[in-house]
Parts: C-alpha cells; sequence; structure tokens
C-alpha cells in the first residue's frame, strides 16, 4: 500500500486530518470564481463564501487583491451583497460578516434589501449583463445547508458515542460493559454471563440509576 493510499484509507475511517492535501487558498479560489464568467458558479458564491468563512481563512481584501480590473472588484462586491441577501434571507448571521457589513454603503444595504425581496417573490435581479436565477440561487443554498447540518448532527452524534464510551468504561471493567451492552438491547445471555451479570453489574447499575447519587456526583463536580 502506497503512502497516499494508506493515508485516503485512513482518512475514510475516521482520521481525515491524516488525508494527504494541498492547502486550500479559499481568497484565491473566490476570486478564480469571479473571473470564471459562469452564472451557475455565481448563484452558488453564498455557499462558497459561507464555507470560505467558516474556516477562518476567508479575507475580503486578499480577494480583491487577486482581481485585476475594476470591473472584476465590482462584480466581486455584487456577489457578496448577493450572499447577504441570502443570508438576511434565511436569518443567518457570521462574525465574520458583521465586520465586512461594516463597510457598506447606504446603497449597498439598499441594494441587500431589494434582493432580498427578490428571492422572496422569485423575481430576476439584473446586474449590467448578469441575470441569476432566485431560485436556483436559495436551491443550491438550501442544499448546502441541509448537508451542514446533516455533518453537524452526525458530528454531535460521533462525540455522544464517544462520550458515553469514555463514561462507561470508567465504570465498567470491558467485560461487564459488553454485558451491560447485550442487556440493555434485548439480546439474550448465556446462564453464566446472566449470573455475572445479576452478581456484579446489576449492582452498579442500580448505583447509577439512583437520583440521590447522581445529584450528589453533579454538585461534587461543580465544587
Amino acid at each position: 500500500m502506497t503512502d497516499d493510499k494508506f493515508l485516503k484509507s485512513l482518512s475514510k475511517l475516521g482520521f481525515p486530518m491524516f488525508e494527504p492535501s494541498e492547502e486550500l487558498d479559499v481568497n484565491e479560489t473566490l476570486a478564480e470564481v469571479v473571473k470564471s464568467g459562469d452564472t451557475r458558479l455565481w448563484e452558488g458564491f453564498p455557499v462558497l463564501l459561507a464555507n470560505a468563512g467558516e474556516g477562518y481563512q476567508f479575507a475580503s481584501e486578499q480577494v480583491e487583491r487577486q482581481l485585476p480590473t475594476d470591473e472584476l472588484k465590482k462584480r466581486y462586491h455584487r456577489l457578496v451583497l448577493l450572499s447577504a441577501a441570502v443570508y438576511s434571507y434565511y436569518h443567518l448571521s457570521f462574525s465574520w460578516l458583521s465586520k465586512l457589513k461594516k463597510t457598506f454603503s447606504d446603497e449597498d444595504k439598499n441594494y441587500m434589501k431589494s434582493w432580498r425581496k427578490t428571492l422572496a417573490h422569485d423575481q430576476t435581479p439584473n446586474w449590467a449583463d448578469d441575470e441569476f436565477d432566485p431560485e436556483r440561487v436559495r436551491g443550491l443554498f438550501e442544499l448546502y445547508y441541509e448537508q451542514k447540518v446533516e455533518r453537524d448532527r452526525r458530528r454531535k452524534d460521533r462525540y455522544e458515542e464517544f462520550s458515553l464510551e469514555h463514561a462507561l468504561s470508567q465504570v465498567f471493567s470491558p467485560k461487564q460493559k459488553e454485558l451491560f451492552k447485550k442487556k440493555l438491547e434485548g439480546e439474550l445471555l448465556t446462564k453464566t454471563e446472566q449470573e455475572y451479570y445479576s452478581r456484579t453489574v446489576k449492582k452498579k447499575v442500580v448505583a447509577l440509576a439512583n437520583s440521590e447519587l447522581h445529584s450528589l456526583s453533579r454538585k461534587l463536580l461543580e465544587q
């Protein structure tokens, strides 16, 4: 197995930090999207910008520095305003966006309000020669947001699972933990397992279920 294949295998098994990858320059990528002239990419710009901002690598001035003409800088600014209108439509706020909004002019804010209304009523905003389909803009963003919610849910589930495993390991030996789970899942125990469960594991379970003990334990942790 080659080193790259081995590292990718580790990533698939839950260790993405070991996956070989080139460093992603989010600011350069955003600049390339602006320069692409591809309306489909521009309609997905709110998704790209939200992901860029989430990683704390996004810097608007660095994007602008990579746009060689005033026209490209204006287009980038319009795409940022479109993105801000989308976030406002979905009642979303980001710390990086709050800082960026401080640089918006009154005209920018009026554009945002107008484009938010456009998104709400399925009207097509025209920016010079650029046309955007509000339904596609919303659809792309909703797909991203649904995927993000699902990723966050899986991350939370994994954390809770690992947290429970750790807590069980503090109370039960490996064999006791195995019997605890089998009993919980309704699996049949052998006669020997049932005797060991009743003699040892059940006593710990009864103690853990005691509400007064739980309350006292919480007080100790708060001291």
